[in-house]
């Protein structure tokens, strides 16, 4: 292990990350280097999660995530560990503990989170790529507000082993990159081999509705590109019944996922009270007071909906969509107008996080130039093929 030499202009690195591990043989990725989210443990490295409560309380790691050693193998070397939000409990990219990291793409405004470091790290091209994670959107959003690459992968298909946990239920390990190929190439060396062929283009009408007007044009052409590319017209969908609102999906998601959170942190909560920022403070208070009736009661309604969701994409459905609902946040933007956003925000990522399926976010920009994320999502297990149709589209002509 060396220090890590690099300047870090964009405040992405961890008081703690600062050091640099080389790759452990050559491969198709030698040459790259990558950021760690200060989730993932590398052993011999303390790992933050984010608060530094977590940090001197826990033991230094004795094992490394298999994630870090897979990519270690194909040539590419660490560059150190970047800031997560508070135990990954935010998608706004601010840690009251750590700062919060410059957005370079969007001057002014936040990366968004809990993938914040990792974001940073890569927009401001001071890595070729970085792992993250996302549980209720830490990669999707983030990719958006930076304009990156990024994805969420199918859940369960990458190990969450040596990795600090939020929900298991919806807990996925991911990657940003800020190109095109590198990203490919990241997925060619993480993620299994799939023979899935897109038939069947889909366009939720209402989730599109969630999203600003700077998303409308860019989710048009990928539409459309999607569709030339497949050769099949574009169906309207609705993702929830008559009787479901996407407000009620995320409540039963918000439910599911605080019930899994407080029973695998809230006695360290407890004994150690640390210190969070509101927002994140109040998400655990919250989550310490879902009953197992109302825990029940909501697993019942995520498999249902998981189930729903599975069935509309089958085996051979894209589906076209926002990867947030607006632009990054300001810095200064008050606490509502982040939180409404926040609410906006889960309406859509929850149908992602709630089913299981994988979802890619090609990056374009609004008329003013800023960051906005359009997604593909794809049934499970498609995510190599996702990710290699993606590519295409961003890289067809008008």
């Amino acid at each position: 292990m060396k220090p890590l030499d690099m300047q870090d202009t964009v405040g992405a690195w961890v008081p703690h990350g600062r050091f640099s591990l080389p790759a452990t043989s050559e491969g198709s990725l030698s040459g790259m280097t990558f950021a760690v989210k200060d989730l993932y443990h590398i052993a011999g490295i303390p790992t933050g999660a984010g608060n530094p409560t977590w940090l001197s309380t826990h033991d230094t790691p004795q094992h490394t995530s298999p994630l870090v050693e897979q990519l270690r193998a194909a040539g590419a070397s660490v560059a150190g560990k970047v800031i997560t939000d508070e135990l990954a409990y935010s998608l706004n990219g601010d840690n009251i503990h750590y700062g919060t990291p410059t957005n370079v793409n969007a001057p002014g405004r936040v990366t968004g989170g809990s993938s914040s470091g990792s974001a940073a790290a890569v927009a401001a091209r001071l890595v070729d790529f970085a792992l993250a994670s996302d549980t209720g959107g830490s990669t999707r959003v983030p990719a958006s507000y930076c304009g990156i690459w990024g994805l969420r992968t199918t859940h369960g298909l990458l190990t969450t082993e040596h990795v600090v946990p939020l929900h298991p239920s919806f807990d996925t390990m991911n990657w940003f990159a800020h190109d095109a190929d590198t990203f490919s190439r990241v997925a060619q060396v993480l993620l299994p081999a799939t023979d899935f062929k897109a038939l069947r283009v889909l366009k939720p009408a209402a989730v599109w509705a969630l999203a600003s007007e700077d998303f409308q044009q860019a989710l048009t052409d990928v539409l459309n590109k999607a569709v030339k590319l497949i050769g099949s017209p574009a169906q309207e969908i609705s993702f929830t019944n008559s009787d479901q609102t996407l407000e009620q999906w995320r409540l039963a998601y918000v439910a599911h996922g605080a019930s899994e959170a407080w029973a695998l942190h809230g006695d360290w909560i407890t004994e150690h009270q640390p210190t969070f920022s509101a927002p994140i403070a109040g998400r655990w208070d919250a989550a310490k007071k879902v009953t197992p009736a109302q825990a029940q009661a909501a697993i019942q309604t995520t498999a249902m909906i998981r189930q729903q969701i599975r069935d509309m994409l089958a085996d051979d459905a894209i589906v076209v969509m926002p990867s947030a609902a607006g632009l990054a946040p300001l810095l200064n933007a008050t606490g509502a107008d982040v939180d409404a956003m926040r609410t906006r925000t889960m309406h859509i990522t929850c149908i992602g996080g709630i089913s299981g399926v994988c979802q890619v976010s090609i990056p374009y920009r609004n008329a003013a130039g800023l960051p906005v994320g359009v997604s593909l999502m794809g049934p499970a297990g498609s995510d190599l093929a996702l990710i290699a149709l993606a590519k295409q589209i961003s890289e067809m002509k008008e």
